[in-house]
């Protein structure tokens, strides 16, 4: 075997899985699986702190009972973390669940809006008026549901070693706020602690 021939198979067998590597894949993911690449927030995060956190409300009785369900409003979870995290995700699972469980009555916050700029579109001519918005009808909120998702980091000191480590702390706090006493009828707190270890030298 000539020499140019045995160099250009000895190169071909070097680049090939090289090649192989970078193929693009894609597949289905179970979105209830836990599947962590390191210990930041994680898509399987919010099922778990939200299940936590709206169960009691569902099988407990943190608001007085009354002839008619109570009227909640679900303000957006607001963010404290260092990290850019969309919790709008977390407040519609949260209104979801409850709504789902039959025991409440919901306002949107966003809808109510809308609501607005329609009315305000209807009562400038374009709309019969037999058919207009009639105001004053909405219902009025009684309880505010809130909440505060909140993040500690924390690193290894730097020192000799093949890896380093990062520890991470997310808590969401929920609360339910009675409007016309102003009084706290529920406070919870839903908590997750990850560790993850990285080599020093990679990719």
């Amino acid at each position: 075997m000539k020499p140019t021939v045995l160099k250009n198979i000895v190169l071909s067998l070097l680049i090939l899985p090289g090649l192989l590597g970078c193929v693009s894949t894609t597949k289905t993911l179970d979105p209830e699986s836990e599947v962590y690449y390191d210990a930041s927030y994680d898509f399987s995060d919010k099922k778990k702190i939200v299940d936590k956190l709206v169960s009691p409300l569902i099988h407990e009785e943190f608001i007085p009972r009354r002839t008619q369900k109570p009227i909640l409003i679900v303000y957006p979870v607001v963010n404290e973390t260092s990290e850019h995290i969309s919790t709008g995700g977390i407040t519609d699972d949260i209104r979801r669940e409850l709504l789902r469980s039959g025991k409440y009555r919901f306002i949107s916050e966003e809808q109510r809006n809308n609501i607005l700029k329609e009315d305000a579109y209807q009562q400038q001519g374009y709309v019969d008026p037999a058919m207009r918005i009639a105001m004053g009808k909405q219902l009025g909120a009684e309880y505010i549901v809130s909440g505060t998702l909140r993040s500690i980091k924390k690193k290894e000191p730097k020192q000799w070693r093949l890896t380093k480590s990062q520890r991470v702390y997310y808590s969401l706090d929920l609360t339910v706020t009675d409007l016309t006493s102003g009084e706290l009828v529920y406070a919870d707190q839903a908590e997750i602690a990850r560790e993850a270890s990285q080599p020093i030298i990679g990719w």
